[in-house]
Protein backbone atom coordinates (compact mmCIF):
# COMPACT_ATOMS: atom_id res chain seq x y z
CA UNK A 1 0.00 0.00 0.00
CA UNK A 2 0.87 3.68 -1.02
CA UNK A 3 0.41 6.88 0.86
CA UNK A 4 0.10 9.96 -0.87
CA UNK A 5 0.07 13.55 0.99
CA UNK A 6 -0.18 16.70 -1.24
CA UNK A 7 0.60 20.25 -0.23
CA UNK A 8 1.48 23.66 -1.68
CA UNK A 9 -2.30 24.64 -2.87
CA UNK A 10 -3.67 28.22 -2.27
CA UNK A 11 -5.16 30.91 -3.26
CA UNK A 12 -3.04 32.74 -6.20
CA UNK A 13 -4.02 35.35 -8.62
CA UNK A 14 -4.30 35.00 -11.95
CA UNK A 15 -1.10 34.68 -13.89
CA UNK A 16 0.51 33.43 -11.10
CA UNK A 17 2.40 30.60 -10.14
CA UNK A 18 2.12 27.30 -7.78
CA UNK A 19 4.40 24.42 -7.31
CA UNK A 20 2.83 21.62 -5.51
CA UNK A 21 3.99 18.34 -3.92
CA UNK A 22 3.34 15.10 -3.43
CA UNK A 23 4.91 13.06 -0.57
CA UNK A 24 4.75 8.91 -0.93
CA UNK A 25 4.95 6.82 1.75
CA UNK A 26 4.52 3.02 2.64
CA UNK A 27 5.50 0.41 -0.19
CA UNK A 28 6.65 2.82 -2.24
CA UNK A 29 7.95 1.53 -5.61
CA UNK A 30 10.15 3.68 -7.79
CA UNK A 31 8.36 1.29 -11.16
CA UNK A 32 4.73 3.13 -10.67
CA UNK A 33 3.97 5.59 -12.90
CA UNK A 34 2.69 8.78 -10.94
CA UNK A 35 0.35 11.95 -11.94
CA UNK A 36 -2.01 14.66 -10.79
CA UNK A 37 -5.48 14.69 -11.42
CA UNK A 38 -7.89 17.85 -10.34
CA UNK A 39 -11.56 18.03 -9.60
CA UNK A 40 -13.54 21.35 -9.87
CA UNK A 41 -17.25 21.30 -8.24
CA UNK A 42 -19.55 20.25 -10.63
CA UNK A 43 -16.79 18.60 -13.00
CA UNK A 44 -15.49 15.28 -13.80
CA UNK A 45 -11.95 14.17 -12.02
CA UNK A 46 -9.38 15.07 -14.96
CA UNK A 47 -6.17 13.89 -15.59
CA UNK A 48 -3.45 16.87 -15.24
CA UNK A 49 0.03 15.55 -15.88
CA UNK A 50 1.71 12.28 -15.28
CA UNK A 51 5.04 10.79 -15.31
CA UNK A 52 6.69 7.19 -16.22
CA UNK A 53 8.72 5.68 -13.49
CA UNK A 54 11.99 7.06 -13.88
CA UNK A 55 10.55 10.84 -15.38
CA UNK A 56 11.52 10.01 -18.94
CA UNK A 57 8.27 10.11 -20.41
CA UNK A 58 5.01 12.85 -19.39
CA UNK A 59 2.01 13.43 -20.41
CA UNK A 60 -0.37 16.72 -19.61
CA UNK A 61 -3.58 17.39 -20.60
CA UNK A 62 -3.72 19.98 -23.59
CA UNK A 63 -5.35 22.85 -20.96
CA UNK A 64 -1.85 22.76 -19.35
CA UNK A 65 0.74 22.08 -21.92
CA UNK A 66 3.12 25.06 -21.53
CA UNK A 67 2.28 25.67 -18.47
CA UNK A 68 2.52 23.26 -16.24
CA UNK A 69 5.46 20.57 -15.38
CA UNK A 70 5.81 17.47 -13.68
CA UNK A 71 8.83 16.36 -12.38
CA UNK A 72 9.42 13.48 -9.22
CA UNK A 73 12.37 12.88 -7.22
CA UNK A 74 12.81 9.16 -6.44
CA UNK A 75 15.54 9.32 -4.21
CA UNK A 76 12.60 11.41 -1.94
CA UNK A 77 9.85 9.57 -2.99
CA UNK A 78 8.16 12.96 -3.58
CA UNK A 79 6.43 14.08 -6.89
CA UNK A 80 6.03 17.63 -7.82
CA UNK A 81 3.70 19.88 -10.08
CA UNK A 82 5.00 23.58 -11.33
CA UNK A 83 2.23 25.11 -12.44
CA UNK A 84 2.73 28.63 -14.31
CA UNK A 85 0.29 31.23 -15.86
CA UNK A 86 -2.54 29.96 -13.68
CA UNK A 87 -6.08 30.77 -15.20
CA UNK A 88 -8.98 31.13 -13.18
CA UNK A 89 -10.09 27.52 -15.09
CA UNK A 90 -7.39 26.28 -13.23
CA UNK A 91 -8.66 26.61 -9.60
CA UNK A 92 -9.75 22.89 -8.50
CA UNK A 93 -8.49 20.32 -5.85
CA UNK A 94 -5.34 18.88 -7.00
CA UNK A 95 -4.76 15.10 -6.41
CA UNK A 96 -1.87 13.16 -6.72
CA UNK A 97 -2.07 9.21 -7.65
CA UNK A 98 0.13 6.29 -8.47
CA UNK A 99 -0.51 3.51 -10.32
CA UNK A 100 -0.35 -0.16 -9.59
CA UNK A 101 -0.41 -2.08 -12.67
CA UNK A 102 -1.67 0.37 -14.75
CA UNK A 103 -4.23 1.57 -13.04
CA UNK A 104 -4.56 4.20 -10.91
CA UNK A 105 -5.21 2.47 -7.19
CA UNK A 106 -3.33 4.69 -4.85
CA UNK A 107 -4.73 8.60 -4.44
CA UNK A 108 -3.97 11.38 -1.94
CA UNK A 109 -6.53 13.39 -0.08
CA UNK A 110 -6.18 16.54 -1.85
CA UNK A 111 -4.76 20.20 -2.25
CA UNK A 112 -6.91 23.12 -3.29
CA UNK A 113 -5.77 25.59 -5.57
CA UNK A 114 -7.98 28.78 -6.29
CA UNK A 115 -7.33 31.17 -8.82
CA UNK A 116 -8.92 34.36 -8.69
Amino acid sequence: HVQLVESGGESVQVGGSLRLSCAASGNTDTTLCMGWFRQAPGKEREGVASTSTGGGRTYYADSVKGRFTISRDNTKNMLYLQMNSLKSEDSALYLCAAQDRKAWIFWGQGTQVTVS
